[in-house]
Parts: structure tokens; sequence; C-alpha cells
């Protein structure tokens, strides 16, 4: 106990490899936490990176008063708020989804098929004129429907790699649209 006492000082001012044995001792604690809430592996690690960085983040303000309950809130917390976002990003999903069909079933217009299409075409346009390296992210991540570190695993990169690819992937898609957009 002196020990983790002396490892979360020693963390607290910075020391790098104290904190890595910290997570060392506590990372089975934290993926079980965060398991019992997500029941996907995948996602169990990704969360456990953000409960790690978390720590990391807040430790100079840790008050030195059971760590290991503290950094069971900070897992608990953390698994909540990712099932909460992928809750409303869901919901957001399911009103889209429900206004195409609504606007589908009750205008079903050639001309409007017509815009969609064009739409679409134009979507794709843009798709292939962006690097080829942001293209691969975005169809695996959007259409493929794979998680951030199974596309790194397939690209043989970091996940941070991957988010900002997706990030940067993201940006140029809008300012092509938005130059396509304006230009009519």
């Amino acid at each position: 106990m002196d020990n983790e006492v002396l490892l979360i000082e020693k963390a607290k001012l910075g020391d790098e490899e104290s904190f890595s044995k910290l997570i060392e001792v506590y990372k089975k604690y934290v993926f079980a936490i965060i398991l019992n809430f997500l029941k996907d592996y995948n996602e169990v690690e990704n969360i456990a990176q953000e409960v790690f960085l978390q720590v990391y983040v807040s430790l100079p303000h840790y008050d030195n008063d059971n760590f290991k309950a503290w950094i069971g809130r900070i897992a608990t917390n953390k698994s909540i708020d990712f099932l909460r976002k992928k809750k409303a990003k869901q919901n957001e999903v399911n009103l889209e989804v429900e206004k195409i069909e609504s606007v589908q079933d009750s205008i079903n217009l050639p001309e409007l098929h017509l815009v969609e299409m064009e739409n679409k075409r134009e979507i794709l346009n843009i798709l292939n004129s962006i690097p080829e390296i942001y293209k691969d992210v975005l169809i695996k991540f959007y259409f493929q429907e794979k998680s951030y570190e199974e596309i790194a695993k397939d690209e043989n990169v970091s996940i941070k790699t991957i988010a900002s690819r997706l990030y940067r992937a993201k940006l140029l898609i809008k300012e092509k649209w938005r130059d396509k957009n304006e230009t009519l």
C-alpha cells in the first residue's frame, strides 16, 4: 500500500514510469468495470485508453483518498458517457432515416429521384477526388462500418492516426461540397 502511495506521488510529479506501473496495477480492474457496461471488448480497449488518459490529466488534482475507488469512478463515468453518446447517435440516425422515409413515402416525384441521383454522383466524384489515404478510411468507417481499432490494424497505424485521417477526410469532403455548391 505504501508502494502505491509512492507511485501515485511520483506520477503526480510527472514520473512516466510510475504512471505506467499504476496502469499495470489497475488495468484489469478498469477493464472489468468497462466490460461490465459495454460487453464489447474492442470498445472496452478504447474506453480504457480514455480512462487512463483522464487519470493522467486529473492526477494532479487527486486528493489521496482511495485511489482504487477514484479510478473506478472514472471508468464508470467514461462507460456511461460512451453508452449515452452511442444511444444519442443511434437516435439521431433513426430520426434521419424516418425523415427520409417519410419524405420518400409522401413525395415520390421523379424530380426528387433525379436530384438524389445527382447528389449521389457528386458525392462519389468528391470521394474519388480526395487522396486515397483519406478515401480508404472513410469507406472502411462509414460503408464497411469498421471501428477505429479495426481500421488501424488494417492500415498498420495507430488509432490516433485513423482518427486524424477521418477528421481530415470529413473536412476535405465538406470543403469540396461547399466549393461545388458555391459555384452553382
